[in-house]
């Protein structure tokens, strides 16, 4: 493989392994299995592709996997009791609210990420794991800036000093960045939708992240000549996966890339292990072997 390709899927592989490892020494001691449940509302075919990866890398290092389908059309009342079950089951170590939730549901997200315990959220998403964050505290950060950063690091990529643009301010990617990449000393620029002269920031980029799920939004004109990015960007034209990035164009300008698929999504499922594995040994009081 091109040296300049920042292959996730390797990497995951890898640290899965390894995660196997002290799993399984870990139950071996205590003969308690970690356990993620998965909150699915409705039947989103994407959301059921997702989930099932998902369980299957559980069952592959060593996590039990309990899947929570529910109907559609339930009350915010009756979801907001049912991640109170979750909360209150002692047996269950992590708990991941698949989104996005149904239309009828969807406004009310924040109030169901803030239901569900901080000891349990491994997603990062409740606001007591949110503000963690902003004090450089990682345990239960969001899964795909975790893989992002372990890419990099894994490649020996220099973050410190670095222009680091992100385009995209969510949640999931751009907000938790903005704190990973600080802690790491980087100068980090956030652009989005309402961003004025867009190319400006993306030709000063050191370090180009870019998750904005338009297929080849960034083209080798736009880019400065060594220029490291990262695509978390999904895509699909004509039935095959894309990223965000023009591989084939960019490729012999830029310094490394990760492409999509097979970059930074491996790392971001990867991390959803990890996270369940850091809150069962939070719950647990383990002291890992």
């Amino acid at each position: 493989m091109n040296s300049k390709i920042l292959d996730g899927r390797k990497l995951g592989e890898k640290l899965n392994k390894e995660l196997k490892e002290k799993i399984k020494q870990v139950v071996k001691k205590i003969g308690i299995k970690p356990t993620l449940a998965t909150i699915l509302v409705g039947k989103d075919p994407s959301s059921k592709i997702y989930i099932n990866i998902k369980q299957r890398m559980c069952q592959e290092v060593g996590i039990e996997s309990i899947i929570l389908e529910l109907d559609e059309n339930i009350s915010k009342d009756d979801l907001l009791q049912e991640i109170d079950k979750l909360n209150n089951e002692p047996s269950v170590h992590g708990i991941l609210l698949q989104l996005p939730l149904p239309e009828k549901l969807l406004n009310y997200t924040g109030v169901f990420l803030e239901k569900i315990s901080p000891l349990k959220d491994v997603d990062g998403l409740n606001p007591f794991n949110k503000g963690r964050l902003f004090d450089y505290d990682e345990e239960l950060a969001p899964c795909t800036p975790k893989g992002i950063i372990a890419l990099l690091k894994h490649y020996n990529i220099e973050i410190s000093g670095k222009n680091a643009v992100i385009i995209n301010r969510s949640n999931l990617v751009g907000k938790p960045l903005i704190f990973m990449l600080l802690k790491r000393n980087a100068t980090p620029t956030v652009c989005h939708t309402s961003t004025r002269n867009i190319d400006r920031y993306i030709k000063n980029a050191d370090l180009l992240i870019v998750a904005v799920r338009k297929p080849k939004f960034i083209t080798k004109e736009r880019i400065k000549e060594g220029v490291i990015i990262i695509d978390v960007g999904t895509n699909r034209i004509e039935g095959k996966l894309c990223g965000d990035v023009d591989f084939d164009d960019v490729l012999d300008k830029c310094g490394a890339i990760s492409p999509s698929p097979g970059g930074v999504g491996p790392l971001t499922v990867h991390f959803l292990l990890q996270n369940t594995f850091n809150a069962y040994k939070k719950q647990l009081n383990i002291t890992e072997i």
